[in-house]
């Protein structure tokens, strides 16, 4: 997916990136500043409880000012609802020169920044909002071809075809119980067993049982499933797989997953959301996942990646910004 290259912005012009420290949230907002090709300053939001609590309907934390301090940066992008604040006080501070945009759906809705990058299943309109299918990563063709050429040792000592197994956990819209644990541990001993690789990786919040169910199952030769030790062969795996299965409860990975050539099955999460059914649905008929159906598919698709696509939004209307600025 990639309508247009991103307008050249200089390479003078200074980005700040507001952080909750979400390893999901700053995975966008990282991705963008590099499809931009900006080196960001990044400020990390550590807001008190009661200041978390209350966001973004209280100001900023006072202990994180210097996330709206000077020198005051051309573009701040800010992600999670603890930094709406801290954005909104940036704004504010710089008499309006930062170009300010926010990734997901705001609390407090699209006045909160000067543009909203939403994902399409927020249901979140606007004329200042932009609403892609699939988050922004930052998997890119490049990187996915060096992680090939130089694959983590764990992976490449896995048979082919290799499957990746992507596995996220407990959420808001609920919890992984006996049956799902069940069935993932059985998909997981099933693709093993018919002799190939299964490269396996779990999330923060994967619940223990699910963990302790994947590590029996995925043994040498055939399986791996990283534990948290050393170095986070993520990339190499979606890399060097042959076929992706992911759970469906976490949209950024199955963003980053069809990201990939590969083909990607998705299981289904423990409980239906609306908006996850919707990103779902519209990735389906997209034809960039099918949902799992017990077996693994082969088809072939192109790679589908929103990122280049924000980028170039963001870039377009922050020279619209500005040329608005010096006509004023």
């Amino acid at each position: 997916m990639r309508d247009g290259v991103a307008p050249r912005l200089s390479p003078q012009t200074k980005l700040r990136i507001l952080s909750d420290g979400r390893v999901g949230h700053e995975a966008q907002t990282l991705g963008i500043a590099e499809a931009l090709g900006l080196t960001p300053d990044i400020c990390r939001i550590a807001a008190r409880p009661l200041y978390a609590a209350l966001a973004p309907f209280a100001p900023p934390d006072p202990r994180d000012a210097l996330a709206y301090a000077p020198p005051y940066p051309d573009i701040a992008i800010a992600a999670g609802r603890w930094t709406i604040p801290a954005l909104q006080r940036l704004k504010h501070n710089s008499s309006g020169r930062t170009f300010t945009v926010y990734v997901n759906r705001p609390a407090n809705g699209p006045g909160a920044a000067d543009l909203i990058i939403a994902p399409r299943h927020d249901g979140i309109s606007g004329e200042n909002v932009l609403s892609p299918l699939t988050p922004a990563n930052r998997i890119t063709p490049e990187r996915l071809a060096q992680a090939r050429e130089a694959p983590d040792p764990r992976i490449a000592a896995l048979p082919c075809p290799r499957v990746a197994l992507l596995v996220g956990g407990d959420s808001r819209h609920g919890a992984y119980g006996a049956a799902q644990i069940a069935e993932l541990e059985h998909i997981a001993a099933s693709l093993a067993a018919s002799g190939r690789g299964v490269m396996a990786t779990a999330s923060r919040r994967t619940p223990a049982a699910l963990r302790e169910a994947l590590r029996r199952v995925l043994i040498p030769p055939n399986g791996f499933l990283w534990d948290g030790e050393g170095e986070n062969p993520y990339r190499s795996m979606l890399a060097n797989a042959d076929s992706i299965v992911v759970t469906g409860d976490s949209v950024n990975m199955v963003g980053e997953a069809v990201a990939t050539r590969a083909p990607v099955h998705v299981v289904a999460p423990p409980r239906g959301a609306r908006r996850i059914d919707a990103f779902l649905a519209a990735l389906t008929d997209a034809g960039a996942i099918r949902l799992w159906r017990g077996a693994l598919e082969d088809w072939a698709r192109a790679p589908f990646n929103a990122t280049p696509d924000i980028a170039c939004a963001i870039a377009r209307a922050y020279l619209a910004f500005t040329a608005a600025r010096l006509n004023s």
